[in-house]
């Protein structure tokens, strides 16, 4: 049983390229099985979240990432009685536009591209997803419906002041209304990559031993988690009591999440998923208190983690990956695969191939960059950093 501010397929908006319907799937659940065959997602295997993807089998990847991010928001639009399909298809694509090495890579995509539009991971993914993934016969694209897209454009809010370039491109033939807030089943998708990737960062750091346990323990939120479970399980074997304190810190959010939506949503009682849209704040977030908290151990993984230096110099070595790649194949597009000629033969002046770079560096998984690079320019980097290896021992 749906709440009434749920998106409910039966009213969708529809698709760019009108198809038949399925006779037995939703089109939210057509949605979320285009995408996970997609060949995009298929990718996400081996980019990164933090670490780069050679450094070690146990950390997140974006592909575990994203499924992560899909089952909290799958729990989380259950409880409010949303559509549980919409939520996964928006979840599970949220992270399609990242170009390998993170948000590394991001920054140097970004200020490669700055002369021609820039670069943006999340009008990446539109872009993809409605372009760049050419298997179907009548469309480029997924043809995804309007929800899913709007979900994926916007699940972090509207999208106000420049437009960036990808996502203006499309919006300009299929409107995706970007000053509104999304549905209240995009934003749970938002909400659950915060909490995804603010618990498993933690399993990260603890495992690359970037921080310490008990370092955790004194940061707001966790000291109460490990006080809990020092209570029940007194004397608890380290790794074990790391976990059990982790899981607690996981359902502390997901339970602010859920609490905060469902009173934001009983006060404002929209009718209609657009009356969610049209309410001008978004329905779905944290309590005041601890979003406070939060900062405050992001803040910490800023400067212990994201910023420490094995990871730095690492950062700085696939930074240089992107800067050679580039101008590269600006100047030698043909070293670019044979189904990407067709376009740089199409293109029309420096900044239709600076985008067509742009998309095929992005699609790049850390491997596959790591291994152009060298092949390319006969540089290997990972002969000749230091930390090449600094986490494979597990």
């Amino acid at each position: 049983m749906m709440a009434p501010y749920a998106s409910d397929p039966r009213d969708t908006r529809g698709r760019l390229h009108p198809e038949e319907e399925s006779a037995f799937r939703s089109p939210f659940q057509r949605d979320r099985d285009r995408i996970i065959h997609a060949s995009a997602f298929r990718r996400l295997k081996h980019k990164t979240q933090v670490f780069i993807e050679h450094e070690g089998d146990y950390f997140r990847t974006r592909l575990t990432h994203s499924i992560e991010v899909a089952q909290v928001a799958r729990t989380i639009s259950g409880v409010l009685g949303l559509n549980t399909e919409l939520t996964e298809a928006v979840a599970l694509a949220h992270d399609l536009g990242h170009p390998p090495f993170g948000h590394t890579g991001e920054d140097a995509l970004n200020a490669l591209m700055a002369p021609y539009g820039g670069f943006d991971h999340n009008a990446q993914a539109i872009r993809i997803v409605t372009s760049l993934e050419r298997h179907y016969a009548e469309f480029d694209g997924l043809n995804l419906t309007w929800e899913t897209l709007e979900g994926i454009a916007k699940h972090n809010g509207p999208v106000t002041g420049e437009i960036p370039h990808a996502l203006a491109g499309y919006v300009a033939q299929h409107d995706l209304e970007l000053h509104t807030h999304a549905s209240a089943e995009a934003q749970v998708a938002a909400l659950a990559d915060d909490i995804a990737y603010s618990h498993h960062d933690l399993h990260d750091g603890l495992r690359a031993e970037l921080f310490s346990t008990d370092e955790l323990a004194e940061l707001p939120i966790l000291r109460e988690c490990f006080a809990e479970v020092d209570r029940k399980y007194p004397g608890l074997n380290y790794y074990r009591r790391r976990h059990e304190a982790l899981r607690r810190f996981f359902g502390v959010l997901v339970e602010d999440v859920i609490g905060v939506a469902r009173a934001n949503l009983a006060e404002a009682a929209p009718a209609s998923a657009q009356e969610v849209r049209e309410a001008g704040r978004m329905m779905v977030r944290f309590t005041d208190g601890l979003w406070s908290d939060l900062k405050v151990l992001r803040r910490f993984l800023f400067h212990r983690m994201y910023r420490a230096p094995e990871v730095v110099v690492m950062r700085e070595q696939v930074t240089g990956v992107i800067h050679d790649l580039f101008p590269l194949f600006m100047a030698h597009p043909e070293n670019l695969p044979k189904q990407w000629r067709k376009d740089v033969a199409e293109a029309e002046g420096e900044t239709a191939l600076a985008r067509i770079v742009a998309d095929y560096i992005a699609g790049m998984t850390d491997r596959f960059a790591l291994q152009e690079h060298a092949r390319l320019t006969g540089s290997d980097i990972l002969e000749t950093t230091n930390v090449a290896g600094a986490w494979s021992g597990d």
